[in-house]
């Protein structure tokens, strides 16, 4: 018998459709289209606007479109896995609301929180469920409403910052396709680098966090920069020196979207020359922290054939980051 592997056997994405464009932000803080773009590579976001709508309301989305793309009936489904920084609520698991709304009665599921690294992580978590032999059918959703914690009066962060979500399925492989290997990182180092303060059990809500805004995120933006360019390099080409690939093995990088600088300079020292194999979708709609990855793979999906060697990476607040050599499963 072959080793079994995990390999991802469908993808499904979400967006809402309200639009929140650089012109726009150049009317509520001190900015401009020219400098978001030239800094970071965005033009434009989506928002959902909906105050009785939540994170699990994106990732329902995202995991319905793979259930109508492959016909699959959701009590088939082992285990939902949920990665996100802005659940619906602090105590009861979005997660579990997401199975009960598609319908994954035989499913269980949890929410995963590793910043911008969580979908990545939660792959790895998933491909060891089904490598074990136990479950067969695992979905791994990464999804955030970033715009429920986001000050639009600071333009450190608002400018970033944008709702998606996207989900792929992950099932067993004996063909050798499938998750490879994987480097997967962390260091407290940035924890106060990236963050909301308030809202834990270190500062617990009061009317006093709310006056002074501490429930939304703040981050030093020089020092999350120079560690995400560094690490999130050095690891990528940590994972093709172990896996023997050349930059003409790999046929696609799929590079958490936080900064097109940052998608660069990764792609540089991987020396990835053709801009055609580097994933971008980062002007159209920012930084989806935990739905950036799933929402490439969604995007690009047609373009990946049977075999494609796909390099994941991600760096996020914690800090969290880390790299993950893939074969692509199917073809479109």
């Amino acid at each position: 018998m072959n080793k079994i592997t995990a390999a991802i056997t469908a993808v499904g994405g979400y967006v809402p459709e309200d639009v929140l464009t650089n012109e726009m932000l150049e009317k509520m803080v001190d900015t401009t289209d020219e400098w978001i773009f030239s800094r970071t590579g965005i033009k434009e976001r989506r928002i959902l606007k909906d105050p009785d709508k939540g994170t699990s309301y994106l990732a329902i989305q995202a995991a319905k479109e793979i259930l109508r793309k492959t016909d699959l009936d959701p009590k088939e489904i082992d285990l939902i896995i949920l990665g996100t920084v802005s659940p619906d609520m602090p105590v009861a698991a979005t997660g579990v609301h997401v199975a009960t709304e598609i319908g994954a009665t035989n499913a269980f599921s949890y929410d995963l929180q590793a910043a911008c690294s969580s979908f990545l992580y939660g792959m790895s978590t998933g491909a060891a469920y089904i490598e074990s032999g136990r479950y067969k059918k695992v979905l791994v959703i990464g999804a955030d409403k970033m715009s429920s914690i986001i000050d639009y009066t600071d333009r450190t962060t608002c400018i970033i910052f944008g709702d998606g979500a996207g989900a792929v399925l992950m099932e067993p492989n004996e063909e050798g396709l499938g998750l490879q290997d994987e480097i997967l990182r962390c260091d407290s180092i940035g924890r106060n680098s990236l963050k909301i303060a308030a809202g834990g059990s270190l500062i617990p809500p009061t009317k006093e966090t709310i006056e002074q805004k501490l429930h939304y995120v703040r981050q030093d933006g020089k020092t999350v920069f120079k560690f995400a360019v560094s690490n999130m390099a050095d690891v990528s080409e940590e994972i093709m020196k172990k896996n023997n690939l050349t930059n003409e093995d790999v046929n696609w990088l799929v590079a958490h979207q936080a900064n097109k600088r940052i998608i660069d300079a990764t792609a540089n020292r991987m020396n990835l020359t053709d801009e055609d194999k580097v994933l971008m979708n980062i002007q159209r709609y920012g930084n989806t922290t935990a739905a950036t990855l799933p929402l490439l793979l969604s995007d690009y999906e047609k373009k990946f054939k049977k075999g494609d060697n796909l390099i994941f990476a991600s760096f996020g607040g914690g800090f969290t980051w880390g790299a993950t050599y893939l074969k692509w499963a199917y073809n479109s």
